[in-house]
């Protein structure tokens, strides 16, 4: 039990099994050390062992709020999924915006934890600190879209106004490995596979009912300096400031023109590294600037709605007519952002605008990851070109009318190519002798940010927990944006530690639980005095990095004991200097990244031997729980523990 502010100290447990709905508080200790959202939700996933079948009952799932979410601090509409990850096989937490996590804490809870696995398709409902199942057999083979609708009309509520749903489609009820879940703001807990999760429980959606209750600051005087501080810094940044800043004024798709200019788009299945040196080697001509956050406000931005307590509103949502096998398609959806764009555009190679608004619009509908769809097509676009996938199907370069209808294809797990892609690109390589044409890291394929071009993202990405991912360590806030300070991002030396850095601090936010864009103005000054006056803690800063250092090293050490170490922090082939390597272009002319200097000076900022966290790491950071890794500094080699 915990009295720290900002907790509602109430978790929902839930036995999909048996039916049995548990309520416990939130142990006080583990409140201090895991902050909450993502810390202790991989806490409560570690709990149940790094050993499971992440499509078995005894995974656990958690949805997980933090002591700030719900509050009046600026992006807090944020919620934590933690799990073990189907795609990957690691600890996996993604989060989506909205208003869903804002009305979990408002509706009494500072989490749900679900075990087991329903015997037919359920949903739980969630209203004034208590959790109801309710079947879901009607709702069982609909899409996200349909799903919300029919909730809608059968709750004593209103979606989108006091009601929230987040619900899995077709592809978590079919296993697709990186199926997600969908908000009903097209919000997504995109990546590692929580759907796929979410589907294996039979759970076919948590729906929240709720006023607007929020949490007291503990200690009101201090959090509203840091509140104050924090919008100040919002409102001046040139990135966040609202109507101003480019975050606000095109989304997340701001960066599209930056990366296409500096050579950092990953295109064509991150063979260039930007559309115009596809472009210039090819003679086919494809253009970053038509899928740009720029073009989509000037021709198809229809509104641009906001999560809670978020005055800079990036969502970008548009409306396109669009032809499609000769019918008319009308879509309104939102939002139209950077990674989705990449993967479905570019990545795919082609730039066709309104085709990629009916994409993502289809994967939200259908519950997968747009970057892992988009990777998924160019993979088997590569193979097809070598002759690797005859035997299930073919798909062509940038043939985007046949994307559209594989993304339901492979949400279904269709025979053949569709079935074949909806495994995930490590199990691809595996069956077909693939790997090189594979950019997956630990299973997980990557964002839209070339590591030729920003080397921080090479080590980010290799050393990401949860596989390929921007997220754990957002390196272009220093490398293309100069937050806190600029860097130069061809330059390797310094990015080890920059990365571990942002790794933690990430795992702050992440905790706490506030979108990452606020950490573009707000900083660790700012993050402390709002976390103490909400939650009545004194902690100094440093104490607070060391708890986000502590969460980073709780992910390392249970993927250790699931038998991941430093050999799985790497990087696709062509990203390096030696056999399959393939040279950056233009501004990155020539470039390589250096992941093996990165990953000496990583590990020795961490404290870590080999990727592995050695036992006196875990005690310094007292973490006390599970056998430890039976790894010591001392140590000439590492090798996780058996048990």
């Amino acid at each position: 039990m915990t009295e720290l502010g900002g907790f509602q100290d109430h978790v929902g447990q839930v036995d999909l099994t048996s039916g049995e709905v548990t309520y416990q508080g939130i142990d006080d200790e583990d409140a201090r050390k895991y902050i909450g959202a993502r810390g202790l939700g991989v806490k409560y996933v570690f709990d149940a062992g790094p050993d499971v079948d992440p499509d078995g009952p005894e995974n656990r799932l958690a949805f997980m709020n933090g002591p700030l979410t719900g509050t009046q601090t600026v992006m807090s509409g944020r919620i934590a999924v933690v799990t073990k990850s189907p795609l990957t096989g690691t600890v996996t937490d993604s989060h989506h915006g909205g208003w869903s996590g804002a009305r979990l804490k408002w509706s009494g809870f500072d989490g749900l934890v679900f075990d087991g696995k329903a015997d037919e398709p359920v949903y739980a409902y969630v209203e004034d600190g208590e959790v109801e199942l309710r079947d879901a057999s009607h709702l069982w083979g609909k899409g996200v879209h349909d799903t919300i609708e029919a909730i809608d009309e059968e709750v004593d509520g209103s979606v989108g106004k006091n009601v929230s749903v987040m619900a899995i489609g077709p592809g978590g009820e079919n296993g697709v490995r990186y199926a997600c879940i969908v908000n009903e703001d097209d919000r997504a807990s995109g990546r590692g596979g929580t759907g796929c999760v979410m589907g294996s429980k039979n759970l076919k959606a948590v729906v929240v009912k709720s006023g607007t209750r929020m949490p007291k600051p503990a200690d009101a005087e201090t959090f509203q300096k840091g509140y104050q501080q924090g919008m100040q810094a919002i409102q001046e940044s040139d990135v966040t400031a609202p109507n101003e800043g480019g975050l606000s004024m095109y989304g997340t798709n701001v960066l599209m023109n930056i990366t296409e200019e500096m050579d950092g788009l990953p295109t064509k299945n991150g063979k260039y590294t930007s559309t115009r040196s596809f472009s210039e080697s090819e003679g086919t001509t494809i253009d970053a600037e038509e899928v740009s956050g720029e073009n989509v406000r000037e021709n198809i931005l229809v509104d641009e709605p906001t999560c809670h307590s978020c005055p800079v509103a990036c969502k970008k949502e548009v409306e396109v007519t669009t032809m499609h096998k000769g019918e008319e398609m009308n879509v309104r959806m939102e939002s139209y952002e950077y990674e989705s764009a990449y993967a479905l555009g570019p990545n795919s190679g082609h730039t066709e605008r309104d085709d990629i608004a009916l994409m993502i619009d289809r994967c939200n509908d259908m519950g997968v990851d747009t970057i892992e769809v988009g990777n998924m097509m160019a993979m088997a676009m590569e193979m097809s070109e070598q002759g690797k996938l005859d035997d299930v199907g073919t798909l062509d370069w940038g043939d985007s009318e046949t994307m559209v209808d594989l993304i339901e294809e492979i949400s279904h797990r269709e025979e053949g190519l569709p079935d074949l892609l909806a495994e995930g690109a490590k199990r691809i390589a595996d069956e077909k002798d693939a790997e090189d044409n594979s950019l997956a890291i630990k299973g997980q394929t990557i964002p839209a940010y070339d590591p030729r071009c920003m080397k921080g993202m090479g080590i980010a990405y290799a050393t990401s927990n949860r596989g390929a991912c921007h997220l754990r360590a957002y390196t272009p806030a220093a490398e293309i944006l100069g937050i806190p300070e600029k860097v130069d991002p061809y330059a390797w030396e310094g990015k080890g530690e920059l990365t571990a850095t942002f790794q933690d601090l990430h795992a702050i936010s992440d905790s706490f639980d506030i979108c990452k864009f606020n950490a573009f103005a707000e900083g660790i000054e700012e993050y402390v005095m709002q976390y103490n006056g909400m939650t009545g803690l004194d902690v100094t800063e440093d104490e607070l990095v060391e708890a986000g250092e502590r969460v980073y090293n709780l992910e390392r050490y249970y993927n250790n004991l699931a038998g991941f170490d430093g050999s799985d922090d790497s990087l696709p082939a062509r990203f390096l200097d030696g056999e399959g390597g393939v040279a950056g272009q233009g501004a990155s002319e020539g470039e390589f990244c250096e992941l093996d200097e990165m990953k000496d000076e990583y590990y020795s900022h961490r404290g870590w031997v080999d990727g592995v966290v050695p036992d006196e790491k875990l005690e310094e950071l007292e973490i006390d729980i599970g056998p430890g890794t039976g790894v010591s500094s001392g140590s000439d080699s590492a090798a996780p523990a058996d048990d």
